[in-house]
């Protein structure tokens, strides 16, 4: 039995950026056609696929109304739209540490609010945003900061302050992908602040490194993703994907700094060669 499923772009990168080369021959070993469109293409019927795989909606920041309205009109989404909603909002990281996942801690900033500047190194950066654009580093409160957090707040949109974990800077994030709610890979990731987004726009380049998480930092992510499920009112199945990424606290903990469950790269280039049949077989249960 032929089944179809449609990798969802974004105008300017309608198939990816690659990552996803070696899922397309596992698909089709099941019996999965794939084709890519972008999410807004007027042409493509969305609703005939079996199923439709949010991959690289990466111009969702500055869309974001219209993007989740689309989603809404997909029966076959996944990840499912209640999720897409919850998770394209960094806001989200207050509810977790609410719930009690160890994250890294976030003040939430609306427009016209004052933020309560940390003492230490931190990260301004907009609730909705992808690829770290937005995301700016300060040594300390003052002028420069202030002046970031208006551009944000004039754009209409809600910011978020975070202490930078100085472990970024010498073992860098690392990202603990799930398929089906179950453990598949990892992958160290370190991201490039201030050097310019790729030739897309849409996202910061990034170093990755296939990695294997310490016990601790995995089941740090499979908390996370049960804490997250649980304000969502799902089973982790549900989720097609999902990665948590985390770093070390000052104590050597690890926290949580996001958790990524609408569109985000799931280095395949970086895992091992079952990956992307793992992939693939979350694909098919997700239709079961």
């Amino acid at each position: 039995m032929t089944r179809a499923a449609i990798f969802a772009g974004c105008p300017v990168l309608p198939e990816g950026d690659g990552d996803e080369a070696a899922v397309l021959p596992a698909l089709a070993d099941l019996g999965f056609t794939v084709r890519w469109a972008a999410w807004d293409d007027p042409d493509t019927d969305f609703g005939s696929a079996d199923l439709v795989v949010l991959r690289a909606t990466w111009d969702y920041p500055d869309r974001r109304d219209e993007f989740l309205a689309w989603c809404e009109t997909v029966p076959a989404l996944s990840n499912p739209a209640p999720v897409v909603r919850w998770n394209t909002d960094k806001v989200y990281l207050a509810e977790l540490h609410d719930a009690g996942v160890p994250t890294v801690p976030v003040d939430v900033v609306q427009p016209g609010e004052k933020a309560t500047w940390p003492k230490v190194p931190f990260v301004v950066k907009p609730s909705v945003g992808a690829g770290s654009r937005g995301v700016v580093r300060f040594a300390a409160a003052g002028p420069e900061a202030e002046k970031h957090l208006k551009s944000l707040h004039d754009d209409g949109r809600t910011a978020l302050v975070q202490p930078y974990q100085s472990s970024v800077d010498t073992q860098g994030e690392i990202a603990v992908v799930f398929f089906g709610g179950v453990y598949s890979h990892a992958f160290t990731k370190s991201t490039m602040l201030g050097t310019g987004t790729d030739a897309s726009g849409l996202y910061h380049e990034e170093q990755l490194a296939a990695a294997v998480p310490a016990p601790e930092v995995r089941a740090a992510a499979e908390d996370v993703l049960d804490a997250a499920c649980g304000l969502l009112g799902i089973l982790r199945a549900e989720l097609l994907y999902a990665r948590a990424d985390l770093v070390r606290g000052d104590d050597g903990r690890p926290l949580m700094l996001e958790l990524e469950l609408i569109e985000p790269t799931l280095g395949f280039r970086h895992a091992d060669a079952g990956a992307p049949l793992r992939f693939a077989s979350a694909v098919r249960q997700q239709l079961a």
